[in-house]
C-alpha cells in the first residue's frame, strides 16, 4: 500500500506542477499579446492626448502609456495595467 500512496502522490503533484506551468504560459502569452480593438478604443483619446508622436509604433507607444499612466483615464489606464504597465 505505502508503494500505491507513493505513486498517488507523486502523480498528484505532478499534475499540479504541469497545471502550474500551463496556467503560467497562458498569463504570459496573454501579457505579451497586443490590445484588442475595444482596449485600443478605450485608449484612443489618451494615446493622443500624451503619445501622438508615437502613432503606428507600438512600443514606444506602450512605454508612453505607461509613463503618463497617472494622467491617463481609468479605462485606459485598467488597459495599460492589464498589460503588465
Amino acid at each position: 500500500m505505502t508503494k500505491s500512496f507513493n505513486t498517488k502522490s507523486f502523480n498528484v503533484k505532478s499534475a499540479a506542477l504541469a497545471l502550474a506551468v500551463v496556467i503560467g504560459a497562458i498569463s504570459q502569452a496573454s501579457a505579451q499579446s497586443g490590445p484588442t480593438m475595444q482596449e485600443k478604443m478605450a485608449c484612443r483619446a489618451d494615446a493622443g492626448s500624451f503619445c501622438s508622436q508615437f502613432v503606428g509604433r507600438a512600443p514606444q507607444m506602450r512605454a508612453c502609456l505607461e509613463q503618463n499612466k497617472a494622467k491617463l483615464s481609468a479605462p485606459c489606464r485598467a488597459v495599460v495595467e492589464a498589460h503588465g504597465g
